[in-house]
């Protein structure tokens, strides 16, 4: 598969890296605003899915509604890896954040589950994994933040609520933010991503 197409800002030197993941029909820029204010002065690297869903980017192949295609979920988190790898690479020393949202979350989800050492914090905005993770020991202390609608009808809470009970038994440092609306981005989400994204 070849590199993604992605939006990037070197950022200032003693800064994190941020790494930025669109939801379904998204792109490289849906974040971009948003980034700058969460986490300034930090790099910033945004790649735009590289799967059509019907001219909608994602990150991997679904079957349906929350069906997914796991086999292509397998590939497409090894090539999520590999890049998170390659930012790492490309900004030595600098710590590595991640968030992603909805289809961004569910693939950030799927590439913690298998190297939690390559991010320093990672937020994953209504993620639903639809599969019981495996064990992984690399979870302890991991910050980890995770928001939710309770009226969501893509990313059900009981699923949400699952997810981040598995993430806290895994030893996970976990924060969560459960607002009354839907699948939509609320700005308390936002003001609570910028301050997990911020720590002291």
């Amino acid at each position: 598969m070849s590199a993604y197409v992605s939006f990037r800002q070197p950022g200032e030197a003693d800064k994190p890296v941020l790494l930025a993941l669109h939801g379904t029909g998204g792109d490289e820029r849906q974040f971009v605003e948003l980034a700058r204010w969460i986490a300034p002065g930090a790099a910033l690297v945004a790649p735009r899915g590289d799967v059509s869903e019907h001219g909608a980017n994602r990150f991997f192949r679904r079957k349906a509604e929350g069906v997914y295609d796991m086999e292509d979920l397998a590939l497409r988190t090894s090539k999520m890896i590999g890049f998170a790898e390659e930012i790492r690479a490309e900004h030595p020393g600098r710590p590595l954040f991640a968030f992603g949202y909805s289809n961004g979350a569910n693939i950030l989800a799927s590439a913690l589950f298998g190297r939690p050492e390559l991010f320093e914090r990672a937020a994953l905005l209504h993620p639903l994994i639809p599969w019981t993770p495996a064990p992984q020991p690399g979870l302890q202390d991991k910050p980890i933040f995770v928001s939710a609608g309770r009226r969501d009808p893509i990313c059900p809470l009981p699923a949400s609520l699952a997810l981040i009970e598995h993430l806290r038994t895994q030893g996970a440092a976990v924060e969560s933010l459960i607002h009354p609306g839907g699948h939509e981005f609320v700005p308390e989400e936002a003001e609570a991503l910028r301050k997990f994204l911020s720590p002291a």
